[in-house]
C-alpha cells in the first residue's frame, strides 16, 4: 500500500537536511519572536523507547510462546489435536490482528506528536522534527502523515523539494481514498506539473475531492463553475460549492477571531517590493520597537495588535501583545485597555478567560467613548458572560459603537435583527448594518449578505452576488497563508516552492495569486515546467486575473498579442484589450500603448488626431508617463508636420528636394535628432 523505499528516501533527505540547516541564519529573527511552551526533545525520545520498550516486550513474549509452541511439539502432546490446532491458529490471529492495531496506534501516536511540535514551533528546527514525526508516521501506514510528507515535498517545505516523490504518494494515497491527495493530483493535472496536461482528468480529480469533503476542490470547481473553465458556466452549481466551504469558514469564525494574511504581488516594483507595505520590514519592526519602549503610545498599541492576531509577517504572540498593551493602557489608552479586555474575555497563553476582568477593563474603555470598548460591553450582556443576558443593554451598546463606526459592532447589530435576538426581525435593517460592516471587510457580515442574497431574503435574490460574496469569504480560510510561504520562497530565491504555491492558490480562484504565478512563468525562472509551456500558462493565467479585474493582467494580455508571447501576433486583439484597460480602468500605460496603435495604423484605422488625444490623456492620467508622452508627441508632430509640408503643401516649390536619395530612407529620424537638441537649449533658455 505504501511506498516503503520512498518513504526510507525521504527520512534520509529530512535527516541531512536537519544536519546541514545553519541555525544561525534565523538567530536575529528568533531572540525577538515569543517561545510558546514547546514539546521537548526529550518527551519524544521518551515515547519513542517507550515505542521501542513495548516493541522488545513483544518480541519477549513471541519468543517465549514460540520455545513453548517447540517443546510441546518435542512432547508431541497431540491430546486434542484438532482442538489444539484450531485454538493455535485463532490465537497466532489474534496476536496478529493485536500487533496490526499496536503498529497502527503507534503511527496514530507519532502524528499527533508531529502535529503538537509543528503548531507549537517557533524555529527551523523544531518543524523538521515534527517532519521527521511525520515520515516515520507514514511508514508505519498513517495515512494523514504520508498525506504531510506529500505536501512537504510537493512545495518545497525546508528546502526539499521532489515532485515526483510527491506524485508517487499522491497517487497511492488516492487508491486509498484520499480526498486531500484527488485535489493534489488534479491540481498538478491542470498544470502539467511533473504529470501530463490534462484538464478532463484534473476535472474528475476535483469531483472526486468534493465528494469526498476536500474544501479546496470544491473551491476550485466553484471558481470553474463561476468562470466557466472547462465546464459550463452554472452560477447555481458554483453557489453550492462555494456555499459548502463559507459555511465551514463562518463558523471558524464564529468561534475564534481569524488570521488575515497579507497577500504581496510580485508585480509591484521592484523597490516597493522589497519594503512591501503587507509585510513589515524587519529593521522597521526594530525601529517600531525602540520608539515603544521610549513610551510611543500610539506605536505601542498598534504593535500589540500585530503581535495578538499575527499581522504584517509577524508570529502571533500573547504575551507580546499583552507586554505593549498594559503599557499603553498605563499611559490612558482606551485602545490598549479594549484590547486588554479582548484578551481575558477570550482566553489565551498570556491570560486566563476571566469576564470580570474583561468587563473591568471594557468599563475603563467605554467611559472614554471607545468604541472597541463599548462593543465589548455589548457582548458581555447579549452571551451573558459575568453579567445577565440583557438584550436591551447588548443592544444601547453595539448602536453606540456601530454609530462610531466599529465593523463588528455593525455586524452585531445586523445579527440581532437577523435573528430577532431580543427584537423584532426587520431584514431590511438587518441588511443595512451587514452591509455597513462588509464595507470595512467584516467576514461575518459578507456572510450574512450572501446568505440574504442567495436565499433572497430582505432583498432580491441574485446568484451572481451571492456567489462573490462566499467567494470572498471561502478566500479567508487557512489555506490562504500560503501566500506568506510563497511570497518568502520567492524573496529567498526559492522560484519553484514559490510557484507551486501561488499556482494551487490560483487554481482556486485567488486574483492576486493568479498574477503573480503568470509574473513567475513570464519570467522563465522556474524549472518545474518546459520553457515553452511557460508563456501560453501566463496568457491563461493574465486573462483569469483581468476577468477578476485586475487592470494590469489586462495591459499585459494586450502585450501578448501585441508581441506574440505564447500565442499569435494579433494587433487588432491587443487593441480590444489595451481599450478596456484605457476606457474602464483609465490606466496610462493602456492608453499610450493605444495611441501608437493609432499612430501608426496596427490593428486598427490610423487616426493621428486620436492618437494625439490618447497621449494626453495619458500624461493627465500618471505623472510616470509625463516623460515618454513628451518624446512620443515631439516625434508624431514633427514627423507629420515634415510630411505635410514637404510632400503636400510644397511638392511644386521643393520637387528638386529628394530626401530620400539625399539623406537616406529614415531621413525624419535624422531631422527629430537636430530638434530635440534645439528644443533642449530653448527649455534651458526659457529656465535660466
Amino acid at each position: 500500500m505504501k511506498p516503503l523505499s520512498l518513504l526510507i528516501e525521504i527520512l534520509i533527505i529530512l535527516g541531512v537536511t536537519i544536519k546541514t540547516i545553519k541555525a544561525e541564519e534565523h538567530n536575529k529573527r528568533q531572540k525577538e519572536r515569543n517561545v510558546t511552551t514547546q514539546v521537548s526533545v526529550n518527551e519524544i525520545k521518551q515515547y519513542l523507547s517507550h515505542i521501542l520498550e513495548q516493541r522488545t516486550s513483544s518480541n519477549v513474549i513471541n519468543k517465549r510462546e514460540n520455545l513453548l509452541e517447540k517443546k510441546k511439539n518435542q512432547r508431541k502432546i497431540r491430546i486434542k489435536g484438532i482442538q489444539n490446532k484450531d485454538i493455535l491458529k485463532r490465537s497466532k490471529n489474534h496476536l496478529q490482528k493485536q500487533a496490526e492495531k499496536n503498529f497502527t496506534d503507534e503511527g496514530d501516536q507519532l502524528f499527533k506528536m508531529g502535529i503538537k511540535v509543528l503548531q507549537q514551533s517557533k524555529s527551523q528546527k523544531q518543524k523538521e522534527e515534527a517532519y521527521l514525526l511525520f515520515a516515520k508516521a507514514a511508514d508505519m501506514g498513517n495515512l494523514k502523515a504520508m498525506e504531510k510528507m506529500a505536501d512537504a515535498l510537493l512545495f518545497g517545505n525546508f528546502g526539499v523539494q521532489n515532485i515526483t516523490a510527491a506524485i508517487q504518494l499522491y497517487e497511492s494515497l488516492a487508491k486509498e481514498g484520499s480526498c486531500k491527495a484527488q485535489n493534489a493530483l488534479g491540481f498538478l493535472s491542470s498544470y502539467g506539473i511533473g504529470m501530463e496536461y490534462d484538464q478532463a482528468k484534473a476535472l474528475i480529480y476535483y469531483t472526486f475531492g468534493s465528494a469526498g469533503g476536500n474544501m479546496m476542490s470544491q473551491m476550485i470547481l466553484g471558481y470553474r463553475y463561476l468562470s466557466g473553465i472547462n465546464v459550463l458556466q452554472n452560477c447555481e452549481v458554483a453557489l453550492s460549492y462555494y456555499k459548502k466551504v463559507a459555511d465551514y469558514i463562518a463558523d471558524t469564525f464564529e468561534k475564534s477571531e481569524g488570521v488575515p494574511v497579507e497577500k504581496v504581488r510580485l508585480t509591484e516594483r521592484p523597490e516597493n517590493l522589497s519594503s512591501n507595505s503587507e509585510i513589515l520590514d524587519w529593521d522597521i519592526y526594530q525601529y517600531y520597537k525602540f520608539l515603544a519602549e521610549r513610551g510611543d503610545v500610539q506605536i505601542q498599541v498598534s504593535l500589540g495588535q500585530l503581535h495578538l492576531i499575527g499581522r504584517k509577517g509577524l508570529d502571533q504572540d500573547y504575551y507580546k501583545a499583552l507586554h505593549y498593551f498594559l503599557k499603553a493602557a498605563k499611559a490612558g489608552s482606551a485602545n490598549a485597555m479594549a484590547f486588554i479586555g479582548k484578551m481575558y474575555l477570550e482566553g489565551n497563553a498570556a491570560v486566563p478567560q476571566n469576564n470580570a476582568t474583561a468587563f473591568k477593563y471594557f468599563s475603563m474603555a467605554a467611559s472614554k467613548g471607545n468604541a472597541i470598548g463599548l462593543h465589548g460591553l455589548g457582548l458581555l450582556y447579549f452571551y451573558g458572560k459575568g453579567v445577565p443576558v440583557n438584550y436591551v443593554e447588548a443592544l444601547k451598546y453595539f448602536q453606540k459603537a456601530a454609530e462610531k463606526g466599529w465593523p463588528d459592532a455593525q455586524f452585531q447589530l445586523g445579527f440581532m435583527y437577523y435573528s430577532g435576538s431580543g427584537i423584532w426581525k426587520d431584514y431590511k435593517l438587518a441588511f443595512k448594518y451587514f452591509y455597513l460592516a462588509s464595507q470595512s471587510g467584516q467576514p461575518l457580515a459578507i456572510y450574512y449578505l450572501a446568505k440574504m442574497y442567495a436565499t433572497g431574503t430582505g432583498v432580491v435574490r441574485s446568484c451572481r452576488t451571492a456567489v462573490e460574496l462566499y467567494k470572498g469569504v471561502c478566500e479567508l480560510g487557512h489555506w490562504a497563508e500560503k501566500f506568506l510561504t510563497a511570497y518568502f520562497a520567492y524573496k529567498d530565491g526559492d522560484i519553484d516552492s514559490s510557484l507551486v504555491q501561488y499556482a494551487l492558490l490560483a487554481e482556486m480562484g485567488y486574483e492576486v495569486a493568479q498574477s503573480n504565478s503568470a509574473f513567475i512563468l513570464e519570467s522563465k525562472k522556474a524549472n518545474i515546467l518546459e520553457k515553452e509551456k511557460m508563456y501560453p500558462m501566463a496568457l491563461l493565467l493574465w486573462n483569469r486575473a483581468a476577468i477578476q479585474g485586475n487592470v494590469f493582467a489586462r495591459v499585459k494580455i494586450g502585450d501578448y498579442y501585441y508581441y506574440g508571447y505564447g500565442t499569435k501576433k494579433d494587433y487588432q486583439t491587443a487593441a480590444t484589450h489595451y481599450s478596456i484597460a484605457a476606457n474602464k480602468y483609465h490606466n496610462a500605460q493602456a492608453m499610450f500603448n493605444l495611441a501608437y496603435m493609432y499612430e501608426h495604423g496596427l490593428g486598427i484605422t490610423k487616426d493621428i488626431h486620436l492618437a494625439r488625444r490618447l497621449y494626453d490623456m495619458a500624461a493627465q492620467t500618471s505623472p510616470d508617463a509625463h516623460i515618454p508622452v513628451l518624446f512620443a508627441v515631439m516625434k508624431l508632430e514633427t514627423t507629420h508636420l515634415l510630411r505635410d509640408i514637404l510632400f503636400f503643401n510644397f511638392t511644386t516649390r521643393w520637387n528638386w528636394l529628394k530626401l530620400d536619395n539625399t539623406i537616406g530612407p529614415h531621413w525624419d529620424l535624422f531631422v527629430i535628432g537636430l530638434i530635440v537638441p534645439g528644443l533642449i537649449l530653448l527649455l534651458r533658455n526659457h529656465h535660466g
